[in-house]
């Protein structure tokens, strides 16, 4: 676990091979930011590196509900950004993966994250 303490905002720029992960604080400091293979066992061993509970944010892109999945059951809480809701990031003048993520966690942190639905699957 990283040297921090407190509540960690996280957002994820997922691709199809590899992803972003950026770790924010609650200030807004950044406190990491790292591409890992798109693979359940790497990604699990970063969320722990935010600590406990923390808030992930995804973008709605195919293939979004693995690490969905792989988030929730780290014990992450995980929020779903609406793809028309963040349309806008593919007109700045600076766009890089690193820079995706970090705006993701920056939305979901000042509450202004335009959410997508996440289905939940009821076991009987």
């Amino acid at each position: 676990m990283s040297e921090y303490n407190g509540h960690q905002y996280v957002g994820v720029d997922l691709h199809r091979r590899r992803s972003v992960m950026v770790r924010q604080t609650e200030a807004g400091v950044q406190l990491s930011a790292v591409r890992i293979l798109n693979d359940p066992v790497a990604l699990g061993l970063q969320i722990e590196q935010a600590g406990h509970d923390p808030d992930v944010v995804l973008e709605a892109t195919y293939g979004w509900y693995w690490a969905a999945d792989v988030l929730q059951a780290a014990g992450a809480r995980v929020h779903l950004a609406h793809p028309l809701g963040v349309k806008g990031f593919a007109y700045r003048r600076v766009k890089n993966d690193i820079r995706d993520a970090a705006d993701l966690a920056d939305l979901l942190r000042m509450g202004r994250l335009p959410e997508a639905w996440i289905a939940v699957a009821l076991v009987c």
